[in-house]
């Protein structure tokens, strides 16, 4: 980036919006479904093919059902009854925060927006704080789940409906995700993004556009 792009990203740039599995928890799905498998003595192989290979989790992500028939169909999927409480149980135990980019939010310069748009459905949005807490005190009310625009990324309906809800116009956006695709998606939609691919690559990107403090 040469001095010129550098100073038109420092003055465009009004909000970073992050991805959230994979740049501020780690995620392990394996751990997921033992988790799921221990509450429900499921085989794990036939959960990760009710859930995941036959793109249960995936409709859920882009708005197919509300927060309540996500939870149920997530059971009846599996052949087994499952309480919303050992749902959230078995996500926690598949998350941990990445405390390295963690750190990086606090620091955006002021003035600079900070929020979250992760591939997740209406359950994740009802449980988000309790899920996510590390960062839910950091951007506070503006963690959003894909569902809520009924799309997910790669999806640009997606960021759109986000920037929309946010007031941001896409190009005063930059977006940061561990995946390449959702990286394309976001330029697609017309936003400034960023693949990253560790706490000190996001942390490099973030000073170079002068977006910390």
């Amino acid at each position: 980036m040469n001095r010129s792009s550098e100073v038109a990203a420092v003055t465009d740039i009004a909000l970073v919006l992050f991805d959230l599995n994979g740049v501020l928890y780690r995620y392990d799905r394996d751990a997921r479904i033992g988790a799921l498998a221990s509450a429900t003595n499921a085989p794990p192989a036939a959960i990760k093919a009710a859930i995941w290979d036959s793109g249960y989790e995936d409709s859920g992500d882009a708005g197919a059902m509300d927060a309540d028939a996500y939870l149920h169909g997530f059971g009846a999927q599996m052949g087994t009854a499952l309480t919303e409480a050992d749902w959230v149980a078995a996500l926690q135990a598949a998350i941990t925060p990445i405390p390295e980019t963690l750190a990086l939010v606090p620091r955006i310069r002021t003035g600079v927006i900070c929020a979250v748009l992760t591939n997740n459905n209406l359950l994740v949005q009802r449980h988000f704080a309790a899920l996510y807490p590390e960062v839910a005190t950091r951007v506070g009310n503006r963690a959003y789940v894909s569902a809520e625009f009924g799309a997910r990324k790669p999806d640009p309906g997606a960021y759109r409906g986000c920037l929309a809800r946010l007031g941001v116009e896409p190009a005063a956006a930059l977006f940061i995700d561990d995946s390449q695709a959702n990286v394309a998606g976001a330029h697609s939609a017309g936003l400034a993004a960023h693949h990253t691919t560790s706490p000190a690559d996001l942390a490099a990107e973030l000073a170079g556009r002068g977006l910390l403090t």
